[in-house]
């Protein structure tokens, strides 16, 4: 557990944070004093997390919706977070998903321009709507969302979803080289097979077990063995000498 009072006064924000690592990560920076504003996804959920509704009544978390598929949907999110923050110290990029399985042959061009626009161009789109606040932050840093697909390619049908992943990590590395000069530091978080609804909705119960086996941890990830990984790359404390790398959370998979 990180020092409550770690990110106290620093203004955050997190795209993807409806539910999954997204929702676990905004929860850790409010533990550590963050004021957090979270993108809840697309559309309302029915409940609050009780933890959120406590933040939000503070006045330290702040929550909006935004369709990334639709044309201006990042920028409305922008505008949201404009007009409460006149900085921004941390920025976490982690809307995104796979859409579904789509095998090679089969892949339409709207399957293939969903992928892309979710988990590649609304990065590149929020990041740059949002580089004025980040250049205002104090020791801003952006902490982007890929996968372990990105390097292993993924499983049958992941395949566009895999490479917009290998994109966002060489995107972050080329960001950390232009942006180091002004003490932005950019990095990501690698997650492996985590069990969040992504995987209830895109991998059956036999394929997930199949893949605990070949973990040398003997067990699937948990957004909670996620989340400190960003609160680690977000601070400058702890990793104020990090940048341009990937993080990989998987329980050693990928140990060769």
């Amino acid at each position: 557990m990180f020092h409550p009072s770690l990110f106290k006064g620093s203004n955050v924000v997190v795209t993807g944070a409806g539910r999954g690592i997204g929702l676990e990560v905004a929860r850790q920076f409010l533990d550590c004093g963050a004021r957090v504003f979270l993108h809840g996804g697309r559309a309302p959920v029915d409940e609050m997390p009780e933890f959120l509704d406590a933040a939000m009544t503070e006045g330290r978390a702040f929550v909006a919706y935004a369709d990334f598929l639709v044309p201006g949907g990042v920028d409305a999110l922008v505008g949201e977070i404009r007009s409460r923050f006149d900085g921004v110290d941390v920025l976490v990029n982690n809307a995104g998903t796979m859409v579904g399985r789509f095998p090679a042959g089969e892949l339409t061009d709207a399957q293939y321009e969903t992928v892309v626009q979710l988990n590649q161009t609304a990065v590149v789109q929020a990041t740059r709507a949002l580089l004025p606040l980040l250049r205002k932050g104090t020791h801003a840093a952006i902490v982007n969302t890929v996968s372990i697909s990105a390097l292993t390619g993924g499983s049958p049908g992941s395949a566009i979803y895999s490479a917009s992943k290998a994109f966002v990590s060489t995107y972050s590395k080329a960001l950390a080289r232009e942006l180091a000069p002004e003490s932005i530091r950019v990095n990501c978080v690698s997650p492996g097979t985590i069990t969040t609804e992504f995987h209830e909705r895109y991998s059956s119960p036999e394929k997930l077990e199949g893949t605990r086996k070949t973990i040398p941890l003997q067990r699937l990830g948990t957004a909670e063995d996620c989340a400190p990984a960003y609160l680690f790359l977000a601070s400058n404390a702890l990793s104020g000498y990090i940048t341009g790398q990937v993080l990989e959370v998987n329980g050693g998979q990928l140990i060769v």
